[in-house]
């Protein structure tokens, strides 16, 4: 297991750990939570051996094999693919000694090698990096593609493949789906779920976190606190301690107040003297108890817009894409037929690449349509927010200015009124941009569209860069907009809280999507489904050529080594299954211990008398660790299912 133990650290004179403990099981996936600062990435570090403790200790199995995403993706011109590979690092050293075997013209040394390589699932290896390819939305051909060719985005999804390929025991995933859409979120949610290491992620996706992870670690206030459970679990349990906290320091403090009272009305006394003092040395020695400091949740809010045409947009046989460099055309979308009516709450659904940014740009205006007709209702104001604006910011102009430049004729005290409720107060409001973070860029550039009063709101991607409460002050904001909404979001709780339809872009065409977010994720993961049984398919043909053609030279098989043959497979059938066996004999008898205290804790919970004041300890731990046998359960659940599910392909 993973264990911190009195853990102390600092970064320069800033001390971000002090004497904290927790521990982390083997198979627990847990969600690393905290604000920016908090030393969420200082943990990764230290996980990967990079810092140590100035205080404390700190330990993990030292055969653990911990896979983690590389920041930086150098320009090789290897394939995604053989980049991809790479991640097997003890396949490589494998290939490797075939390589000098075959050079050195050493036969046993060569036919050792491609048995290891054999019992590596080496001849799998190429359809299992495709398949990890594939499902972080890479196309066929774009697997064959140089790494060098490659932008900025989709090399971190190249170097999130890597991680995966590897064969770990510890798996750190720093912001996984930053760069992803809401498919290939999907795909890797499931790919993670099935995955039998342990996971420690660092997101502010809460739908995300919920799916994945039965373990909550918050950072806060120089602390590691483990919550059984996931992130919506973890609310919920703080919440409760919080409210715990808060009425023992409001009975404390009627305490320290009647003390107080006493001391001042008598101290004066001679005869109360005695009595007065000894009530100072008991407020002296009180432990007082810190109150429930629960930072003010930052909120803001939509302007009531001026008008509401409708329609407010007509968009009639409309082809949206480029013009390439030669002037020919580029269609991404063609044929879009849409009316978009006043009050409607559409978001969009499809893989990146099939046109969600493209429709959304001809909305804007900032892409003309190659064909087809655009009718815009009068009075129509789009509010138009992408990532790539964050870049016309100017990082040498301060908050007020970019909001002066809107609105020349309005009171400075006004503008600084307005972007103080967005968190830019003080210097913030007259500081140069250029060293703002992602997240308070984004929350100005949203600042700036707010002010000009939108009554058609074109969204795409608007959370990236965005904290978990930033994130929720958005989703509450646009919950309460009072015009139309179009929205592109790999964040399913936004999309579940703000909008009421959904559209999906696939093929080249705009379409209704008859269903919720859950039947997408159903789609999305059997079509998932359908590319592994074929890749699948392709690897066993694989592993056939490679078992007839491999280390024999020019022999043919007689049929007593046939036979040989057969038996050893028969043996290493036996052998593969023997383990799977014991697995699911062990999940099941845990889950029948945890089945046992699940029913005694639901009964404790569930009973009136638990309520009573001096079963608060009782009742509050009860509660929590309820949610801890839940979420293990659940995680038992699927762990056994898919024990069960790798036996049978086995047999």
């Amino acid at each position: 297991m993973i264990r911190f133990n009195q853990f102390s650290l600092a970064r320069g004179t800033k001390p971000l750990f002090d004497n904290t403990t927790f521990t982390l099981n083997p198979g627990e996936k847990a969600g690393l939570i905290g604000a920016n600062g908090a030393g969420k990435s200082t943990l990764f570090a230290v996980l990967l051996g990079e810092l140590h403790a100035d205080g404390g200790d700190f330990s993990i199995p030292p055969t653990w094999r911990i896979a983690h995403v590389a920041q930086e993706t150098p320009a090789v011109d290897k394939t995604a693919l053989a980049y991809t590979l790479d991640g097997d690092a003890a396949l490589r050293d494998i290939e490797a000694r075939i390589a000098a075997a075959s050079a050195a013209h050493d036969g046993a040394a060569e036919a050792e090698a491609h048995a290891a390589f054999a019992d590596a699932d080496g001849y799998t290896a190429p359809a299992r990096a495709e398949a990890l390819l594939l499902g972080l939305g890479f196309t066929l051909d774009q697997t064959r593609e140089p790494v060098a060719s490659f932008s900025g985005g989709w090399r971190m999804r190249l170097n999130l493949a890597q991680a995966l390929m590897c064969r770990s025991d510890l798996l750190l995933l720093d912001e996984p789906t930053n760069h992803l859409d809401l498919d290939a979120i999907v795909w890797l949610e499931d790919w993670l779920n099935r995955y039998a290491g342990t996971l420690i992620v660092i997101s502010h996706d809460r739908e995300f976190l919920d799916s994945v992870c039965n373990v909550t670690l918050h950072l806060e206030n120089q602390q590691i606190k483990r919550y059984g459970g996931n992130y919506s679990q973890f609310e919920v349990l703080r919440a409760q301690q919080i409210a715990l906290q808060q009425s023992s320091y409001e009975k404390q403090q009627r305490t320290v107040a009647h003390l107080q009272s006493y001391i001042n009305r008598f101290k004066a006394q001679a005869t109360k003297a005695r009595q007065a003092q000894s009530r100072v040395k008991a407020l002296e020695k009180m432990e007082l108890i810190a109150p429930a400091h629960v930072a003010s949740p930052f909120t803001f809010e939509f302007r009531t817009p001026d008008s509401a045409p409708n329609p407010m947009m007509v968009m009639e046989d409309v082809r949206c894409g480029y013009h390439a460099e030669d002037g020919s055309e580029i269609p991404i979308v063609e044929r879009v037929m849409l009316s978009i009516q006043n009050g409607q709450r559409i978001g969009l659904l499809g893989a990146n690449g099939q046109g969600k940014s493209t429709l959304i740009k001809t909305l804007a205006a900032t892409l003309e349509p190659l064909s087809g007709h655009v009718r815009e209702g009068k009075g129509l104001r789009i509010g138009y927010f992408a990532q790539h604006q964050l870049e016309t910011l100017r990082p040498d102009d301060t908050p007020l200015q970019h909001l002066a430049r809107l609105a020349p004729d309005t009171r400075e005290q006004e503008l600084r009124d307005f972007l103080g409720s967005f968190n830019f107060s003080g210097d913030m409001a007259t500081s140069k941009i250029a060293p703002f973070s992602g997240g308070e860029k984004a929350r100005l550039a949203l600042a700036l569209i707010i002010w000009q009063k939108p009554n058609l709101l074109l969204l795409d991607e608007p959370t990236n860069h965005l904290d978990l409460e930033t994130r929720h002050a958005l989703t509450m904001a646009l919950a309460q907009f009072e015009g139309t909404l179009i929205l592109v979001s790999h964040d399913r709780h936004l999309l579940r809280a703000t909008t009421d339809q959904f559209m999906l872009v696939a093929k080249h065409r705009l379409q209704e999507f008859d269903g919720d977010l859950d039947d997408y994720r159903d789609w999305l993961l059997q079509h998932a489904a359908e590319q592994r049984a074929a890749l699948k398919a392709n690897a066993a043909g694989a592993v056939d050529a490679a078992t007839n053609g491999a280390g024999v030279g020019e022999l043919n098989l007689n049929r007593k080594e046939q036979r040989r043959l057969e038996a050893e497979t028969r043996q290493k059938l036996a052998h593969l299954k023997k383990p799977l066996q014991s697995r699911i004999a062990k999940i099941e008898k845990e889950m029948d211990a945890l089945n046992a205290e699940k029913a005694t804790l639901d009964a404790f919970v569930v009973d009136p008398a638990s309520y009573e004041p001096e079963q608060k300890g009782k009742l509050t731990e009860a509660i929590r660790r309820q949610a801890d046998v839940n979420a293990r359960l659940d995680t038992l659940e699927a762990e056994w299912l898919e024990t069960h599910e790798e036996l049978e392909q086995i047999g």
